[in-house]
Formats: structure tokens, C-alpha cells, sequence
């Protein structure tokens, strides 16, 4: 392997996410990590039996020897997507966020949350949902998200997404450009969107807007359609959304997250090869591959073998992992270790965020 090959390998890992299945680290994730194959975790609820295992286990995974050190990363909204359930302090639908209407109760959900998180020894995690609530028929976003009013999902995401940063794990903000007003579950289907450009801008943009103002981490894309800025790619592959309107109009500088590669929407219409390497051409500096970790396998060849070619610029590989790097060097690199003994009597309480939501009428 020549010394650019050996760059390209060691990008391609930096910018995969991968899962598993099971309480402990099968044998073919841990020699990708080894191999730096992969440069990040996320655990699932098929993953964690209690909060010592999933302590135990994100301490291991963090232990593994790695090229660069791995981003442990977790689903945990509030509501009904919590892969951590009680003792660990569960949140509300993020709708009761905005019913409540108050910046100070979303940032304290958001400080509660990452510093729980932090306690079990994660670095990153996959909120707030930024979707507006347009649609009632909508079958995965629902109460979800904050409103269907876009500037107060605005409002109440970049303070969940402040007050989160500011108590050490990264945010990332989803589904972009916005999969609010769906009637497919893109976990299932290929969902299109007609919105004209006006509307992208009155609605499903704002939130974002104000994100990207936040200094969020990251977003993730979502595995749409939309017609109108470009009628043959979901937005997760399509180099005529990511670059130009997150990148350059919204000014975003955070990592673009992928979201699972694995759903339906992309699987059934691409291959892990295909989609990866799109992916990253169109935009995206981390690919979530959350299932198997052969796709992971498969998606890092690809990704060496695109950027030798030619077919996927080498330049744009090293720009996604050095965006990675940056977040990791800003959440992973001297984040605290796993709490020792009993986790539940360390983990903070909910009761101070419950208080502020029950006095203006939670859901």
C-alpha cells in the first residue's frame, strides 16, 4: 500500500459510523477499529441491558486500540426515540419543549441530557430533531418535534443545542432540509417533497438557519427528495443540497452526518458502495452504517478505491475526515472517562426540567 493509499484508508475510516448487534463488541467490529476501518460507535436499545453494561460497554469500545480514538455516539431525543430508558433521566416529546415556549427549559434539557451522557462516556449525540410539524399524517416525526411554527422550533432547538455543547457533547441537528411534512417513513421508502424554494425558506429552513447560527456540531440529512432543488437524488446524496444551501448559503462549518445508509430509502435504490461514495462527493463528512458491520467493510473499500480512482475527489475524502477530526478533537480527545460504581445514584435528575415544563402545561 503506497503512502497516499495509506491516507486515503486511514480518511475513509475517520468518516464511518457503525453498529452492531448485541451487549459486546463482536470480533469483525473490533478489527475494523483496529484496522481503522471505522472512526466511530453508535449503540442501539439492542445494545444496552442496563446503565453499568452500557457503561462497561462504551468504556470498552473507547479502550479499543485505534488509530484515532472512536466517537460513541446514541439516538437519545426524549420521548418516544430514548435507547436509554429510566434510571437514566428520560425526557419528554420534544413538543412539550414548544408547548412550554421557553428557551430556559430547553436548555437545561439539553445540559441534563449531555451530562448524563457524558457520565456513561458518550461524546455525541443524535438531537434535537429540527423538522417542523407540518404535516399530521407525517408517520416518524410527529411530537418529535418542537412546533409546527418553524421560528420556534428555531428557538427551543439552538437552546437545546447550546445548552448540550456547553456541557460537552456534541449536538446534531436532523432531518436536513427538512422532514416534516412527509407522508413515508423514510426508513421504509424514498419519500419526495414538490416545495418550491419559497417555501423551503418560510419553513423547513429556519430551523436550521438558527442552528447553524448556534454553532451545532453537526446535521444530519435527511432521505428525501425534494423536487425542486434537485428531482433525481435524496438530499443525503445530492451535491445540488448539501454543499450549495447548507455549506454555502446557511454557512455551516460542522460536520454533515448522514443519516443510516442502511434505511430503506437509500438501500432499496442504491448499493452500500454507491450511496457511500455519493455521499461523501455530495457533501457528507460522517456516514452512519448502523447494522451490519460487513456494509462498514464494504463502504470503506469503496471509498479508498473512489478516491484512487478518481471517481470521488481525494481532496473532498480528506475534508470530511478533517471535519470529523475537529469534532472529535473538540468532544472525544480528553472527554472525561465512564463514572465508576453504581451510575444511576450519579446521573442528574430530571425533576428541575419536569418543574419548568409542568408550570406552563406539559404534554
Amino acid at each position: 500500500m503506497t503512502n497516499f493509499t495509506q491516507k486515503l484508508s486511514a480518511a475513509a475510516g475517520q468518516v464511518l459510523v457503525g453498529g452492531f448487534d448485541g451487549h459486546e463488541i463482536p470480533n469483525d467490529f473490533e478489527a475494523l477499529v483496529r484496522d481503522g476501518q471505522v472512526g466511530g460507535a453508535i449503540l442501539f436499545s439492542r445494545n444496552l441491558a442496563d446503565l453499568e453494561q452500557c457503561r462497561d460497554l462504551v468504556r470498552a469500545l473507547r479502550d479499543l486500540p485505534a488509530p484515532t480514538p472512536l466517537v460513541i455516539s446514541v439516538d437519545q431525543e426524549g420521548g418516544q426515540v430514548q435507547r436509554l430508558r429510566a434510571p437514566f433521566p428520560e425526557l419528554p416529546p420534544f413538543r412539550s419543549f414548544g408547548q412550554a415556549g421557553r428557551k430556559e427549559a430547553a436548555w437545561q434539557a439539553g445540559a441534563l441530557l449531555a451530562r448524563a451522557l457524558r457520565a456513561l462516556g458518550f461524546h455525541q449525540d443524535f438531537a434535537p430533531v429540527l423538522d417542523v410539524d407540518s404535516n399530521p399524517d407525517n408517520p416518524i416525526i410527529g411530537d418529535r418535534s418542537a412546533s409546527p411554527d418553524p421560528s420556534l422550533v428555531a428557538r427551543i432547538g439552538a437552546a437545546f443545542i447550546d445548552g448540550m455543547q456547553e456541557n460537552g457533547v456534541a449536538a446534531c441537528g436532523k432531518h436536513f432540509p427538512g422532514h416534516g411534512d412527509t407522508d413515508l417513513d423514510s426508513h421504509l421508502a424514498l419519500p419526495r417533497l414538490p416545495h418550491d424554494r419559497q417555501r423551503l425558506d418560510e419553513i423547513e429552513l429556519v430551523p436550521f438557519r438558527a442552528a447553524a447560527r448556534a454553532d451545532v456540531a453537526a446535521i444530519m440529512t435527511a432521505h428525501i427528495v425534494f423536487s425542486a432543488l434537485d428531482p433525481h437524488h435524496p438530499a443525503t446524496l445530492s451535491p445540488k443540497v448539501l454543499r450549495p444551501l447548507l455549506r454555502d448559503e446557511l454557512r455551516f462549518e460542522g460536520v454533515i452526518v448522514s443519516d443510516d445508509l442502511e434505511m430503506k430509502a437509500i438501500a432499496d435504490n442504491y448499493g452500500i458502495e454507491d450511496s457511500a461514495v455519493m455521499a461523501v462527493a455530495a457533501g457528507c463528512d460522517q456516514l452512519l452504517i448502523c447494522h451490519q458491520p460487513t456494509l462498514v467493510a464494504r463502504a470503506h473499500r469503496a471509498l479508498v478505491d473512489a478516491a484512487s480512482s478518481g471517481r470521488l475527489s481525494a481532496d473532498r475524502l480528506f475534508d470530511a475526515a478533517a471535519r470529523v477530526g475537529r469534532l472529535k478533537q473538540t468532544y472525544v480527545l480528553g472527554a472525561p472517562s465512564p463514572v465508576e460504581g453504581a451510575v444511576a445514584a450519579q446521573l442528574p435528575s430530571a425533576d428541575a426540567v419536569l418543574r419548568l415544563l409542568d408550570d406552563h402545561g406539559r404534554a
